[in-house]
């Protein structure tokens, strides 16, 4: 039996009596700050001096290509280079967001199975288990054959679906229609091989990331866990997961900045109304939920048993106890010499009523309604400005002053 201050083995990172798992420090990023000399504790640093620079290995070529081909402002095409407000949004903007979003979640995600260790969730019996779970969490982040894989997806897979159905049909700077199909200028062949996949390989990143905490928490979900449902966090002690979600706002603001630069060059260069955009809108803000916030709710099914049981034994408990506190205080007083004032067990019973209250109101979901607004005005928050043009700033000051005054 592994006990609690064995250090742990297969390459995990000890902390004390825990361990920790860092989701974002693995795979060919952390293998070149490596080869850079540096240390862990310079990581971030690392991070984003390389978030930096892929965005202008991304961006600045596409720039000096069109110029080249006379596409930068107009040169004949109906979008031109600097109109194309959803490549600069996307390379400029949602690429550097990806980045910083890593660093914050990073540093909340990383020390989480330690608090599962600290609270005393794990039993004994179940920390060999437990262990395995990040081990096995720690191989996937660190699978090299899982990111090739997701390299032969972008380029297999995400170029085909942009050369069939993103590229537009009228004439841009960085392609033209023509029977054949769609003839690419030079920025258009650097963007197809070079921009397009760097993005979406590290936005795919990002999902195999939240696909291996999900897959951790479902392992530790597997544990029967030592779940208090008197805990004052409302959560039997796994409030510090859904604290998780605070951090991955950042994430949900890349999203939403990445919709707003598409629904930006759509609205304001080719004239479309964003009213017919809230289908996107609405599936952007409905992924966004369900990747962030959906594998915490592999714990409902504990914290139901937990809630159900802690209401059972604390409703026996109650009972039990008013029943010999109305035989004392209520039918034996004539045989009853201690004093009702001063006694604690009018303290006692109100404990208990706290208690009880407090199993009562127990969440079975580790999802806050905060954590749920803040992700979705994290999401929303970049496509606020687009309203404008749906209504102009004069009137929609009005609205809200007739509102507020």
């Amino acid at each position: 039996m592994v006990t609690r201050l064995e250090q742990p083995t297969d390459g995990l990172k000890p902390y004390g009596k825990s361990t920790d798992l860092p989701l974002f420090a693995g795979g060919p990023l952390r293998k070149l700050l490596f080869r850079t000399q540096q240390s862990d504790d310079d990581a971030s640093g690392g991070r984003q001096l390389i978030g930096i620079a892929l965005a202008l290995l991304a961006w600045l070529p596409l720039l000096v290509l069109s110029a080249v081909e006379g596409h930068v402002f107009g040169g004949g095409v109906t979008l031109p280079f600097l109109q194309d407000l959803e490549v600069h949004v996307r390379l400029l903007l949602a690429l550097p967001l990806l980045f910083v979003a890593e660093l914050a979640t990073e540093a909340r995600v990383r020390p989480v199975p330690r608090q599962f260790i600290e609270r005393d969730l794990i039993p004994d019996d179940a920390m060999t288990r437990f262990q395995s779970a990040i081990a096995s969490a720690t191989r996937l982040r660190d699978s090299a054959f899982a990111e090739v894989l997701l390299i032969a997806f972008v380029y297999a897979g995400g170029i085909l679906i942009w050369r069939n159905y993103v590229v537009a049909d009228t004439a841009t700077w960085y392609a033209t229609p023509s029977p054949d199909g769609p003839r690419f200028s030079l920025a258009g062949t650097w963007y197809a091989w070079v921009s397009l996949p760097i993005f979406q390989f590290i936005l795919c990143r990002w999902y195999f990331r939240l696909f291996v905490w999900a897959r951790f928490l479902w392992r530790v979900s597997r544990i029967h866990l030592m779940l208090v449902p008197t805990h004052p966090d409302g959560l039997a002690g796994l409030s510090f997961l859904s604290n998780t979600l605070r951090v991955l706002t950042v994430f949900a603001a890349a999203h939403g900045t990445l919709l707003a630069g598409y629904l930006a060059t759509h609205v304001v260069i080719l004239g479309t109304s964003l009213i017919e955009f809230k289908a996107e809108i609405a599936a952007m803000l409905i992924l966004v939920l369900c990747v962030t916030t959906g594998p915490l709710l592999v714990f409902t099914p504990q914290l139901s048993e937990a809630r159900r049981n802690g209401l059972r034994d604390y409703g026996r408990l109650a009972m039990r106890y008013v029943s010999e506190f109305d035989t004392k205080w209520l039918r034996d007083t004539d045989h009853n010499p201690e004093t009702l004032l001063g006694s604690a067990d009018i303290q006692s019973l109100a404990d208990l009523g706290n208690s009880y209250a407090i199993v009562r109101t127990m969440r079975t979901v580790p999802i806050t309604s905060d954590a749920i607004s803040r992700l979705t005005a994290a999401t929303l928050f970049p496509i606020v400005p687009l309203l404008l043009t749906m209504m102009p700033i004069e009137e929609l000051l009005k609205k809200m002053a007739a509102i507020l005054l």
